[in-house]
């Protein structure tokens, strides 16, 4: 892409905003004025984002091709997603390593610190080690050839990319890479038998390392290992109370919460009790409604018969009906005894 637009590296340099601008961009000739919000956009910065679009316009690139392009797009897609996966990563491990190894990554930095955790092969395993296997860790191969052979061995391992060492002259090196591994080997152990781990005693360690290093330069005595701890332990101890102080906070906004939790599915329950009970209420009161429908259909029956025979032309009560049946049964039994006395006469006249 650089042949096609030359200028576009010389006014962003940075790899991540090359790529983007070059995805966005694509063709240089096919740029306007009306991608130029997309260009600050990218930028963040009008005055580079006018600068682009007139570079564009008297650029001396040559021309490129569509399939160039397509390539060309794909690639930076490719560069942009990776170094958007990279920051992401940054601040995953950021965030873990301050709660797992605060004060070591405080000391010596977060990346630093999670490779002397991942080579060591945890963060206990590390704090067992003694600082003359940490201030070498990552550098064994070197360290059995030049057994082997009798030469020089090395003076840091993974501890060398820390800022420390890189700002240590040349003489002071060792030295200060033997300092470094001292103050890493407290600072894992404080992480990992601490109850609550914070950072307080690697801000203090880092701060001894500085002075030690001002002292390699300038000859200014460094403050005492006894005065710094005991200002470090007086700090650490308020911290530790306002963390459990937070902690108690969270764990009664916790427990409310389980308890209205628990209460709203109390009376969910009942309400769905409640409603079970009324619907089976519901339920049973129209089959007694049924039986009484069924009661009543033979005595309906009854009448219609009545009606159909002539008897009766109009619905009369129950008790007027009984009498009724109760008059017609006597008039029977009137008639049979009538028969009987006529029967008994006509025998004896005989």
């Amino acid at each position: 892409y650089g042949y096609h637009f030359p200028e576009l590296i010389k006014i962003v340099s940075e790899n991540y905003t090359y790529c983007r601008l070059a995805k966005f961009i694509g063709n240089r000739k096919e740029l306007s004025e009306e991608s130029l919000e997309g260009l600050e956009e990218i930028v963040m910065d009008s005055a580079k984002a006018q600068a682009i679009l007139e570079a564009s316009r008297s650029s001396m690139g040559m021309d490129i091709s569509p399939l160039d392009l397509i390539n060309i797009e794909s690639f930076s897609s490719r560069v942009i997603s990776l170094s958007e996966y990279r920051k992401g990563l940054q601040e995953y491990l950021r965030s873990k390593m301050s709660q797992v190894a605060p004060s070591l990554s405080a000391l010596i930095g977060e990346v630093v610190g999670a490779r002397l955790i991942s080579h060591a092969g945890s963060l206990t395993n590390l704090a067992k080690y003694p600082a003359s296997t940490v201030q070498i860790l990552g550098a064994e191969k070197a360290l059995f050839r030049a057994l082997k052979t009798r030469g020089n061995t090395p003076k840091y391992g993974l501890i060398f990319h820390s800022t420390f060492i890189g700002r240590a002259a040349a003489k002071n090196k060792g030295r200060i890479s033997r300092y470094l591994a001292n103050k890493c080997t407290i600072a894992s152990r404080i992480d990992c038998f601490s109850e609550v781990p914070t950072s307080v005693f690697g801000d203090k360690l880092r701060e001894q390392v500085e002075e030690r290093l001002a002292f390699y330069e300038t000859g200014e005595p460094p403050r005492k290992n006894l005065e710094v701890m005991k200002e470090a332990v007086a700090e650490a101890s308020e911290v530790v109370a306002e963390v459990k102080r937070k902690q108690e906070k969270k764990e009664k906004k916790k427990k409310k919460r389980e308890k209205r939790r628990l209460e709203a599915l109390a009376a969910a329950a009942e309400e769905m009790e409640n409603s079970v009970l009324e619907t089976e209420e519901n339920d049973v009161e129209p089959k007694k409604k049924k039986k009484k429908k069924h009661q009543q259909e033979p005595e309906a029956e009854s009448e219609q018969e009545v009606e159909e025979n002539g008897l009766e032309e109009e619905a009369l009560p129950k008790k007027k009906r009984k009498l009724m049946v109760e008059a017609d049964q006597e008039e029977e039994k009137k008639k049979k005894k009538k028969k009987k006395k006529e029967k008994a006469r006509d025998s004896e006249e005989d």
